[in-house]
This record gives C-alpha cells, structure tokens and sequence, in this order.
C-alpha cells in the first residue's frame, strides 16, 4: 500500500516513467494505480487524441509497440493503456527492444493481472530500469481487517474491529468487493463516523450475528 502511495505521489510531483507494469494476484491495486494513470497524466482535453486503451485479448505486442510509438498530438505526453495484458503473456519478451529505448513522450502501462513476471528475466530487468514494475500481492484474510483500517483512516473514516472481521466473514480476500462495499456506507454516513456492526447490518446486509 505504501509503495502505491508512493507512485500516485510521484505521478502528481509529475515525475513520469515512460513504462508501468502493475502485475499480480491482487487487482485491487492494479486497477487503482491504472485508473489513476488514466485520470491523472494528461488534462481533460487531451485525452481524446492522446490517450487510447488497449485489450490484451484483442490486440498483439506488435499492435502496443506501435501505439507507444506514436507521437501525441497538440499535448507532451499520450498515454496508453494495455488493459488485461496478461494475455499477452506468452509474447512478453517482444517488449525488450522497446524497453531498451522507450519512446519518451509515451506513458506505456500494463495491468498484467493474475500473474508475475520472472525477476530474473531480462525483460523484468529492463522495465524496472526504464520504469516502474510494481507486484500487487494478494493479502492473507487475517490482514484484511488492518486494511480495512488504514484503507478508511486515510479517508477520515474509522471501523469497529467486529464490523471488519464481518466482511472479512462474507467477502473474504477481495478487496474490490470490500471497497465497493465500504463506498456504499460512506455514501450514507458521514466523515468521522465509525463504521459499527450494525451498520453493516442494516446498510449492506450481512448479518452481525458473527461470533469469531
């Protein structure tokens, strides 16, 4: 999480890396520090000709290079957004000779889900040269509940411990599932409040009957 921090801080600092590759089991973060990316790198009016998103399933490296390649139009940068990279997987080291000279009015980002690079490969080697690797690592459940924590004091909320270990009970490991559940409750409670079993109960539906 800190390490997320860290990269959204630079990214607003506007120290850009001309290559991201977010990888991983977890894709809370993946998709979090893609999204932002998205938001964040070029104003409103230039993303319409300079920012494009790409499908892994539907495109070739071949196809992403020649994106990256491109120069952006009445704007410093373009960005592009390889979305479900992973299936791109078995063609990964096609990307070494571009990471060897990336284009450098290009911001190029992989959200390679579900899987990993091999550290030891030269291709991993070169990105996190050029840019930015970072591994989103699936929590174990009984760090969940501190997540949890951190996740809603870094935005002015609090939570009982039992109200946590509660969707920890029904929602398990995923983190997506647990925001988007937690954003629902900051819809309706104020900053400050502290998020109790029973408001879990009467706003999400899961039941405080959780005796753990």
């Amino acid at each position: 999480m800190d390490e997320v921090i860290q990269i959204t801080k630079d990214i607003k600092a506007g120290n850009i890396k001309p290559i991201y590759f977010f990888m991983g089991e977890e894709p809370y973060y993946i998709d979090k520090l893609t999204d932002f990316i998205e938001q964040n790198v070029l104003q409103e009016h230039e993303r319409d000709f300079n920012q494009s998103v790409l499908y892994g399933r539907d495109v070739t490296m071949e196809d992403v290079i020649g994106s990256a390649k491109r120069f952006p139009m009445m704007a410093d940068r373009q960005v592009v957004v390889v979305r479900e990279a992973q299936e791109l997987s078995r063609h990964i080291e096609k990307l070494e000779a571009y990471a060897e000279n990336p284009q450098p009015t290009t911001v190029l980002v992989f959200a390679y889900k579900y899987k990993t690079l091999d550290k030891r490969k030269k291709i991993t080697k070169l990105l996190d040269k050029v840019g930015v690797v970072y591994e989103s690592k699936k929590l174990y459940e009984n760090q969940v509940g501190d997540w949890i924590k951190r996740v809603l004091s870094g935005q002015g909320y609090a939570i009982e411990p039992k109200a946590a270990a509660i969707l920890v009970e029904f929602l398990g490991t995923d983190l997506s599932k647990i925001s988007n559940e937690l954003n629902k409750l900051k819809i309706i409670l104020p900053k400050g409040h502290t998020f109790t079993a029973k408001d879990i109960e009467e706003n999400i539906g899961f039941s405080k009957d959780y005796n753990n």
